[in-house]
């Protein structure tokens, strides 16, 4: 089946959405082999996907994950994922985790869906483990951590059982330098399914086509965003140069445009300022910003994507309002407190 799929492609075929689901079969099932597989992704990569195919796909794997039992109280107050695809190899520290331990501190229900490193020296996996704070929790105490702590780490491994039948393909696309449509699914599949995401990407294009779909998922809030440092393209909103944006509201609809770092009043940086290490210097870092230490330029990227995040999250009529409370909940000490409280 998924030769004939793969054919079809190759001819420049739309998938619909039961030949994504019977695509979905095969690529979890070990019986199918791996070059079959790899064929498949890599035909789907070359032509390009569209984003109603990455959207059926996320809807199928979803459905395949498990889902932890989170109370419908805890949904209500609105849960936020704050993430990025990867692929910047720019090798920062790590933002959007940082991020997501400022807005837990400001009471937003934060469900960090992540993994190890890929392309960086240390994923949020590693980071959160390095500052002690549980990442493998079981489905039932992941939910009862969100409810009572407003943050929980969701382990990619732990929440998509299936996924393990697909990575000796993906080895093999990645061993011809080809990315796959799994670069795109990673911040869709969260599996405590978010009302609202802000999410960075690699590629400037991909910001509306994924903002596109993450509505077609039925998110009621989102931001999808990629800056622009000198050195390329960053997988957050930028202190060093431009960011383009996508983002939808439920209410207030779709809308793309641009920010500009010249907006914020922000001291001269360079993409060294913000670089990372190995999971102990990230989680210093980390350490260190939280507890209102740190007072350059990785503070400033911190409170800038914190605060879209807080406007994502409903928690500040701009991003500017966010920053502030950002910096609040910072320099407060609620942030460190907030740190402390999680490693219990």
């Amino acid at each position: 089946m998924l030769d004939v799929l793969t054919e079809g492609i190759r001819q420049g075929r739309e998938l619909v959405s039961t030949e994504i689901s019977k695509a979905v079969a095969a690529l979890t099932d070990e019986g199918v082999p791996a070059e079959v597989k790899a064929e498949f992704l890599m035909a789907l990569a070359r032509r390009g996907e569209t984003p109603a195919e990455i959207a059926g796909f996320a809807l199928e794997l979803r459905d395949l994950a498990v889902a932890p039992p989170i109370r419908v109280a805890t949904r209500e107050r609105g849960i936020v994922d704050v993430c990025g695809t990867g692929g910047d190899h720019r090798n920062t520290f790590n933002i959007s985790t940082t991020v997501a331990l400022v807005l837990a501190s400001a009471g937003v229900p934060v469900a960090k869906h992540g993994n190890r490193a890929i392309t960086s020296k240390a994923g949020s996996a590693d980071v959160l483990e390095a500052l002690g704070i549980p990442i493998e929790l079981p489905p039932a105490e992941a939910a009862e951590a969100l409810e009572a702590k407003d943050f929980a780490f969701f382990f990619a491994p732990r929440y998509h059982p299936a996924f393990k039948h697909l990575a000796a393909a993906r080895k093999l696309c990645a061993g011809q330098g080809q990315r796959t449509i799994f670069n795109f699914l990673g911040p869709l599949l969260n599996p405590a399914r978010p009302s609202g995401q802000l999410v960075g990407v690699s590629v400037p294009s991909l910001c509306a086509p994924l903002a596109r779909v993450l509505q077609e998922l039925g998110l009621r809030r989102a931001m999808v965003v990629c800056g622009e440092t000198p050195e390329g393209a960053l997988d957050e909103l930028s202190v060093l140069g431009d960011t383009q944006v996508a983002e939808f509201h439920h209410e207030r609809g779709f809308s793309t445009g641009t920010l500009s770092a010249a907006d914020w009043d922000l001291p001269p940086a360079t993409l060294a300022d913000l670089a990372g290490g190995d999971r102990e210097e990230n989680a210093a870092i980390v350490r260190r910003i939280l507890a209102g230490e740190e007072r350059g330029v990785k503070r400033e990227a911190v409170l800038l994507n914190a605060g879209a995040a807080l406007f994502v999250a409903g928690r500040a009529g701009s991003i500017q309002e966010g920053r502030e409370r950002a910096a609040e909940e910072i320099d407060s000490g609620a942030a460190a407190a907030k740190l402390d409280q999680l490693r219990a």
